[in-house]
């Protein structure tokens, strides 16, 4: 192990934690461990020295036990699924578990009371435990070879007629990011099939394929340039390529550097035996001063 302190590892839901500690680890990293409200996948534990829990809605609790543990930077991944974090017990013992501590109150009525979009959140977090002394950095700092590259990712490469289809829906993608609705769309023949909103990316493919019947359509992920990425960074794993495929979806197109392939090999030998193409395209280019 390195000489540098104890990284910490905010885990969630999903496999994501358990890659990035995979990470941490090739990288000669301590890592100490905390899952929020209990939701992790318990192979994350045998990565960590040490592991702890911290309530939801207690931002204060969080910084305290990452500190404690030797931590002075932390990496947040994985989804936080509201539904599970409600343990059995009596009412208001649930109550008093998961209510929020003073410093939680705080960023509510000071940053989030009138923006409680997902970026707002995400960034009110990250900027607490900043000042509280356990710093955010960027969500992939450890998982660089996972991340969506330039060019023909799989072993078959995107049709004419999908590359035509990709250069027509990009600055479409691209002016659906500026606007903060969401991070894919769906297009065929130069015709936007589906668009992504709330509801993610899951559900969109879903309407797509609906919309869709016939399949041959296109799949484009990315985020935007000024993307926070100390969490929250765009994902697609094996599940995703399954229900693209059952969808009718015929290629996928992810913006390089900017979305995380959840186990790479893994994804892309999916890809190529369910024969359909995965492709980076590059990042826009910066805007003139």
């Amino acid at each position: 192990m390195s000489d540098d302190p104890p990284i910490g590892l905010i885990a969630g839901e999903g496999s994501l934690p358990l890659l990035v500690a995979q990470g941490m680890r090739a990288a000669g990293r301590t890592i100490v461990g905390l899952s929020i409200a209990g939701i992790h996948d318990p192979a994350v534990e045998p990565f960590c020295s040490r592991f702890e829990t911290a309530p939801l809605l207690r931002l204060g609790c969080w910084a305290a036990r990452l500190r404690r543990m030797g931590a002075r930077q932390a990496v947040m991944v994985g989804r936080v699924n509201k539904a599970r974090t409600m343990h059995a017990g009596s009412r208001l013992l649930r109550m008093i578990r998961e209510a929020p501590d003073l410093t939680t109150a705080l960023v509510w009525y000071r940053r989030l009371r009138h923006d409680r979009r997902s970026p707002a959140i995400l960034a009110a977090v990250a900027d607490t435990l900043a000042s509280q002394g356990v710093p955010l950095i960027d969500s992939t700092t450890f998982i660089p070879d996972h991340l969506a590259s330039p060019g023909a990712m799989t072993r078959r490469a995107p049709s004419a007629a999908q590359l035509s289809d990709l250069a027509f829906a990009v600055p479409i993608l691209d002016s659906i990011l500026a606007l903060n609705i969401g991070q894919a769309i769906a297009v065929r023949d130069k015709d936007v099939v589906a668009v992504e909103a709330v509801e993610g990316t899951d559900r969109m493919i879903e309407r797509a394929g609906a919309l869709c019947p016939r399949g041959g359509w296109t799949l484009l992920k990315a985020c935007r340039p000024d993307h926070d990425r100390r969490a929250d960074v765009p994902t697609i794993g094996e599940a995703t390529v399954r229900k693209a495929h059952a969808a009718g979806c015929a290629c996928i197109a992810l913006r390089a550097g900017d979305v995380i392939l959840l186990d790479k090999p893994a994804v892309l030998r999916l890809a190529d035996d369910l024969g359909i193409p995965i492709v980076g395209f590059p990042r826009p280019a910066p805007a003139a001063p």
